[in-house]
């Protein structure tokens, strides 16, 4: 069930923030469309990184320009012991980047109840009338990519995902070995050259392991969280055009 909360339309984006029950947890997210009685259009799904959480900056800036380039619908929620799934209200910051690497090492589900979540959400959000949720892409660097290239690998509606910031390494490496290798999907991966938490070398295994043949590898000099502005605009821009390449196939 989808209790939806504030819904606000301001420089031509509406945006909605909701929360869905998923058994016995609360999903917390928000959508961002174009304004009232635009047609439905493919979904783009973004995960953000461990520290983050969905209203974080480059989010929000991420999931607007897609709205405003291409008309598409957007959602972020907030991964396990971040954002508004915390009880102490920290948003951001060390604690909850700790706290989610003892979750990942410590809690062999946190992984499927992500996948269970997200696919919940594109489930509940298929139902309006704005959002094509048939036609569906994903946008996740670093935890984004722990927890999102499962639902990657589980999920056929999902026609297009950006990728990265993540090698084989890890708690789930056997996992997300074996999920990278039966993607087919097109697949647009980042990787920071200068990487300190996931070596460059680990992150060209996980892109080499991807069954898909459909594949981009995108470095950029710097540390982990020193992705380039214009790393950004171009992964929005491979999904907005695959998902459009989509949508024209059905039509």
């Amino acid at each position: 069930m989808v209790t939806w909360l504030d819904d606000v339309t301001a420089k031509e984006i509406r945006t909605r923030s909701f929360e869905l029950a998923v058994g016995e947890r609360s999903v917390p997210g928000l959508l961002w469309t174009p304004p009232q009685g635009a047609e439905a259009g493919p979904l783009i799904l973004i995960g953000h990184g461990a520290s983050g959480s969905k209203s974080e900056g480059y989010v929000v800036a991420l999931a607007r320009g897609v709205v405003r380039m291409a008309g598409m619908a957007v959602c972020a929620i907030d991964g396990p012991v971040h954002g508004d799934r915390r009880l102490d209200g920290v948003q951001s910051g060390p604690l909850p980047f700790l706290q989610f690497s003892q979750v990942w090492a410590n809690d062999p589900t946190v992984t499927d109840a992500m996948v269970d979540d997200w696919r919940a959400v594109i489930d509940e959000l298929s139902k309006l009338p704005d959002v094509d949720g048939t036609n569906v892409g994903y946008w996740g660097l670093s935890m984004g990519t722990i927890l999102g290239l499962p639902l990657v690998a589980a999920e056929p509606r999902i026609r297009a995902a950006v990728l990265g910031l993540m090698g084989l390494a890890g708690p789930t490496v056997e996992r997300l070995r074996a999920d990278a290798m039966s993607v087919s999907c097109p697949i647009h991966f980042l990787v920071q050259w200068d990487d300190q938490l996931f070596p460059r070398e680990r992150a060209f295994e996980l892109f080499d392991a991807f069954g898909t043949t459909d594949k981009i590898l995108v470095a950029n000099p710097g540390e982990h969280g020193a992705v380039p502005d214009a790393a950004f605009k171009a992964s929005a821009a491979f999904l907005i055009d695959r998902l459009g390449q989509a949508a024209h196939r059905v039509n």
